[in-house]
């Protein structure tokens, strides 16, 4: 099972003995069913028309989902073989039949899709009994279900499970092909056991673990030996010493990040915008209505924000993750589903959540890094949506800096004077109230965080638990930084501040951070717009690194 593998590359045309394919297709056959209903039936071709049609189908829909595709997404899709119809000598479609059995089969009362479930269970018997014959299959998923059953004159109630392109391969890749392209990553086996209820992961045999302190685990310094690696390179480097300016210290950043010289380009990249509701805003400290956060939601979803255009230019997926929006969001494609709870409560009235709440919120970050990361992007942009966000980051702030609200609080979306002077007020009451804890930073957040910011705490925490660069948008990604760094110094070096906001706040929290922004644009948007502009800086750093000669390789004369 180990050594199975989606083949696409390095298929001989060798046929395939009758003998050989019938023991294949009668593994198949045994596979259980739901009901013993047997749904599943089996469409060999062989003939070069047909297959030429199937990969003209292919071919089409490959295009398609291309266009669909982020710039960086497209780059790296443009570089992969999505089939083999035509190199390979058998085809085979598996189809599912959902009327096979009657009405009244067993198991299918309540949950009618079993019968694709069942025919995928053939698929999976086919196809560990082709590799112990040393056959290659290759599972192609790029076709419209209903055109392909039209063009193979299948009956209309048939479903197409899966088109299986199967032949002799010179050797079967010691990884997944994806893996081998970069296009996506395994998820560790801890990631996904869970123990009696979602959630509660453990091994067999092993205590339940603490996803936060697995995080943690994860998190290292960057390491000595790229780092030393990456300065000498840049010595040698076809450019007087130091002539980079910050592009060299971010490209021994990555280096010793990755722990590799030169360091991988990062790209894909994804943004997660992370959008949660206030209960500050009750007290009049923005002049927006609170039901804006779910309007943005939509905004952002149906590509209309300033994120989605700095995202379309840079290349990058945007990723919308509902931590805590006050309203019930509908189901739309590209949002991710994480309610916490629907909005913080009033931070001057009591705590903003539960410390379990908080936890929790930080947790769907951890989680939206693995799961970012192991699709395959190479770097993580924070992003955010909260109506009030900016009074909550202010008080975040000056836990963490000690600096007085009245220095820190900024005027957001752009308040009027008086209004300014109230947030302020709204702050420093908060923060009366609570007299938070930096030392506690689990428990500053329950007091007077927001679910987007417990959010973006845990992207900044798995990002740098999986050694991924993670590029930090303004005033709200700041004060974040602040609670991870709180939480595991070490977490910084994963991260690079990816603008200097207008909110002064920011300035103050970059500054004890220790961060450099690499844009300065007096922007005050959040979204993850400034980590966006910031990107192909990032990136930039990363390719000087892999492309530009050494005076040695190039035959350039160095300074005397």
């Amino acid at each position: 099972m180990r050594e199975r593998r989606d083949i696409r590359n390095g298929f001989r045309k060798d046929p395939v003995p009758h003998e050989v394919l019938l023991r294949v297709l009668e593994a198949a056959h045994t596979a259980p069913s739901v009901g013993h209903s047997q749904p599943w039936d089996f469409v060999v071709i062989r003939s070069a028309e047909t297959r030429q049609a199937m990969h003209e189908l292919a071919q089409r829909q490959r295009d398609a989902y291309a266009k669909s595709l982020p710039k960086g997404r497209a780059k790296q899709f443009k570089e992969l073989k999505i089939e083999a119809i035509l190199e390979t000598p058998v085809n085979i479609v598996v189809t599912a039949d959902p009327t096979r059995g009657g009405r009244h089969t067993l198991g299918r009362h309540t949950q009618p899709q079993m019968a694709p479930y069942s025919s995928a269970l053939a698929v999976e018997n086919l196809w560990l009994a082709a590799r112990a014959e040393g056959l290659g299959v290759g599972w192609v998923s790029f076709f419209d279900e209903r055109e392909m059953v039209r063009s193979l004159g299948l009956p209309e109630h048939l479903e197409v499970v899966a088109y299986l392109c199967v032949g002799y391969v010179d050797e079967f890749p010691d990884e997944p092909e994806l893996m081998q392209a970069g296009w996506a990553k395994r998820r560790p086996l801890s990631w996904v056991v869970h123990e009696e209820e979602y959630g509660r992961r453990a091994l067999p045999g092993e205590d339940p673990h603490d996803l936060l302190a697995e995080t943690l685990r994860g998190i290292r310094p960057l390491d000595a030996k790229a780092l030393g690696e990456a300065w000498e390179r840049q010595k040698r480097m076809t450019k007087p010493s130091g002539a980079l300016g910050m592009l060299e210290i971010i490209s021994a950043q990555l280096c010793g990040l990755s722990r590799k010289c030169p360091p991988p380009i990062p790209e894909p990249a994804a943004v997660a915008i992370f959008a949660g509701d206030h209960g500050v805003h009750a007290q009049g400290v923005t002049a927006w209505p609170q039901e804006v956060t779910s309007q943005m939601v939509a905004n952002f979803l149906g590509g209309g924000a300033v994120c989605n255009a700095f995202a379309n230019q840079v290349g990058a997926e945007v990723c919308v993750v509902d931590v805590g929006v006050a309203g019930e969001l509908p189901s739309t494609p590209g949002l991710l589903p994480r309610k916490v709870r629907p909005g913080t409560a009033d931070i001057t009235a009591g705590p903003a959540m539960t410390r379990e709440e908080a936890m929790r919120a930080l947790e769907v970050g951890i989680e939206t890094a693995r799961d970012l990361v192991a699709a395959g992007n190479k770097a993580l942009l924070t992003g955010e949506m909260g109506i009030a966000n900016t009074t909550v980051s202010a008080a975040l702030i000056s836990v963490y800096t000690e600096a007085d609200p009245a220095e820190i609080t900024g005027r957001g979306t752009g308040i009027n004077d008086e209004m300014h002077a109230r947030k302020i007020d709204v702050v420093r009451r908060a923060l009366e109230l609570h007299q938070p804890d930096p030392k506690d930073p689990i428990g500053v957040l329950a007091a007077i965080g927001g679910l987007e910011h417990a959010a973006l705490v845990g992207l900044i925490l798995g990002g740098a638990s999986l050694r991924t660069p993670v590029i930090l948008d303004g005033v709200s990604a700041g004060a974040a930084a602040l609670v991870a760094r709180a939480i595991a110094p070490e977490a910084l070096a994963a991260c690079i501040a990816g603008h200097r906001s207008a909110e002064p706040g920011h300035v103050a929290a970059l500054t004890k951070l220790g961060l450099r922004p690499l844009v300065d644009l007096d922007l005050r948007l959040g979204e993850g717009t400034g980590a966006l502009l910031a990107l192909p800086v990032v990136q930039s750093a990363a390719r000087a690194m892999h492309e530009v000669a050494t005076f040695d390789t190039a035959g350039v004369t160095e300074k005397g």
